[in-house]
């Protein structure tokens, strides 16, 4: 299985959102960011949003909540028809628990850490999720730069995951462009979230298209 690419809609017109998807086509998935403007700086769209956008399109939704009290909040994404949603563990209260209540209700579950949070504490419960998210930039807003001092974590992530025995996906966001993914993949990671890097691009689906050839090379 090659690498996945999730554009994230963060860099997309938030007037126009169906019509910003459809210009993807070639997406694996649409990285949805959801920010509440308590756990991260930033107030995006919320669980009305998600909805409008799963009755836009068939795509799946990788959904990345980046909220106070997702223990809360991450069921309602699911029960929306997100196919997967991703929360941060440094907000959930019962990561585990959480986890098995997003794949009780179908979706798949993702654990994200930000750039200084370290993966060991996770590393025995690893295999309860379906999908490790490290963040690349400090979270909060898109077009920043990819900070290469994560690329030791994830690769530590890629040697937990692989001792696993798991079938986990590794997805990093933050800063990916061609002229990062190249180190990126090389440290492991198999799913890759980009922003402005796609819809910055004068065709974004062939920008999808090339981020995609670097993991065929």
């Amino acid at each position: 299985m090659g690498i996945q690419i999730t554009p994230s809609i963060l860099s997309a017109d938030f007037a126009d959102l169906a019509g910003e998807i459809a210009r993807v086509p070639s997406a694996d998935a649409i990285h949805v960011d959801v920010m509440d403007n308590h756990f991260v700086p930033n107030l995006t769209l919320g669980l009305p949003v998600v909805k409008a956008i799963r009755r836009a399109t068939d795509k799946p939704l990788d959904i990345h909540l980046m909220i106070t009290d997702p223990d809360r909040w991450a069921p309602a994404f699911a029960e929306a028809g997100a196919e997967g949603v991703t929360f941060h563990a440094e907000a959930a209260t019962a990561p585990v628990g959480l986890a098995r209540t997003l794949r009780g209700i179908g979706a798949r579950a993702g654990l994200a850490l930000r750039p200084a949070s370290p993966i060991e504490p996770y590393a025995d419960l690893i295999t309860e999720f379906d999908k490790i998210l490290i963040m690349t930039v400090e979270p909060g807003f898109g077009n920043q730069k990819f900070l290469d001092v994560t690329l030791p974590k994830i690769r530590r992530t890629r040697g937990l995951i692989g001792s696993s025995g798991a079938t986990i996906a590794l997805q990093v966001d933050g800063g990916i462009s061609e002229s990062t993914i190249d180190r990126v993949i090389e440290a492991g990671a198999d799913v890759f979230v980009a922003g402005s890097a796609i819809y910055g691009a004068e065709d974004p689906d062939a920008m999808v298209r090339a981020l995609r050839a670097h993991g065929e090379r």
